[in-house]
């Protein structure tokens, strides 16, 4: 392996792994915020609104992410007569696939809170939202944490598939290099470079969990 082309190339490594953990970061972030939602329609006793969570959750846990990813970057810039950038696709794929992930993650956790809860919320007066928004939603949030983290870092490493796009992040600054050079030794600094975003954030998350499960 030529040592001197790895050094040059590290920089861009660099860079490639800032644009995978701007993905990641961004992409659960609307995620959580669209899953909060699917997961208060999926409770929800309006039949619309259950039966659009359950669909939607349904389609994008039941599809690959590299297909959702596709027809958001070639297909729906057609149907809608509207240019869709690399960096704007890849956000809303992966945000859109990690909602419908969150969404059974929040539920999940809603659900866990005990039922006496809402009930004495609703005897002080409070109504359904009210509930939810004051009293029961705010509990769950301690045990949110192991599984979002979980979904945090199985999205850092799906953010490898918008290289097919040719989005440059870490896995496409490698493989064009590695192509270019034809040595597959590149890789490895690369799974390096995973390895350690990974164990950063999976220290992080349990170091919230030890934290806050005090409180349980």
């Amino acid at each position: 392996m030529d040592l001197n082309g790895l050094i040059l190339i590290l920089p861009a490594m660099l860079k490639g792994a800032g644009v995978t953990l701007l993905l990641t970061v961004v992409s659960v972030f609307f995620g959580i915020i669209l899953g909060l939602l699917l997961a208060l329609a999926r409770l929800s006793k309006n039949f619309a609104l259950n039966k659009f969570s359950q669909f939607y959750i349904w389609f994008f846990r039941g599809t690959p992410l590299l297909l959702q990813l596709f027809f958001i970057f070639y297909e729906l810039p057609m149907l809608i007569h509207v240019p869709m950038g690399q960096y704007f696709a890849s956000f809303v794929a992966l945000s859109l696939n990690s909602g419908a992930y969150l969404a059974e993650i929040i539920r999940a956790a809603i659900q866990s809170i005990d039922k006496g809860q809402m009930e004495a919320s609703r005897a002080l007066g409070m109504t359904y939202g009210q509930a939810m928004r004051r009293i029961i939603v705010p509990q769950s949030y301690r045990r949110l944490i192991p599984p979002v983290g979980n979904e945090f870092i199985a999205l850092l490493k799906d953010t490898s598939l918008v290289c097919n796009i040719g989005m440059t992040e870490l896995m496409f600054v490698t493989s064009s290099r590695a192509n270019s050079s034809g040595q597959a030794i590149y890789y490895l600094p690369a799974a390096i470079l995973y390895l350690a975003m990974t164990s950063v954030f999976t220290y992080v998350f349990s170091r919230l969990e030890k934290k806050y499960s005090a409180y349980e």
